[in-house]
């Protein structure tokens, strides 16, 4: 397979995934809080739930290149928690001082969902690595 198709499958996976992003957000804010966002528990998880896919969905871009390009696994995690740990750092910052308009005021549920996002990203790599590894030993062709 050709590098510029290679690139244009990684480019149209994350462009799919920032789609399923917008579209997980804005159906959440124009539906979903509207009309459950009073109710205490789950005002919290609405109002929190842009954070939370935020960190999950832009933590998840480079898997596709670390999956197909078959990096060492060392080195992948190596890239995955960095870059999970950067979103967090940077969704934390754009809550505690908004720069991009995001944000319009401090919400420490905003934080706790960016964390529990970035975790996940990370506990789904993990996931599809061993799933990765199960099939090759089951099926070694």
């Amino acid at each position: 397979m050709s590098t510029l198709l290679k690139n244009r499958k990684y480019l149209a996976i994350n462009l799919i995934l920032f789609a399923f992003l917008y579209l997980s957000v804005t159906f959440n804010k124009e539906f979903i809080r509207p009309v459950y966002g009073s109710l205490p528990v789950i005002g919290i998880v609405t109002g929190s739930f842009s954070n939370f896919m935020a960190a999950y969905i832009i933590s998840l871009f480079p898997v596709s290149q670390i999956i197909s390009k078959k990096i060492k696994i060392e080195k992948a995690r190596i890239i995955v928690y960095a870059v999970s740990t950067l979103v967090f750092l940077l969704l934390t910052v754009e809550e505690i001082h908004p720069m991009f308009g995001a944000s319009t005021q401090y919400d420490l549920f905003d934080i706790m969902a960016s964390a529990v996002g970035s975790v996940l990203a990370i506990l789904t790599f993990e996931l599809l690595i061993n799933w990765r590894k199960t099939a090759k030993y089951f099926n070694p062709n």
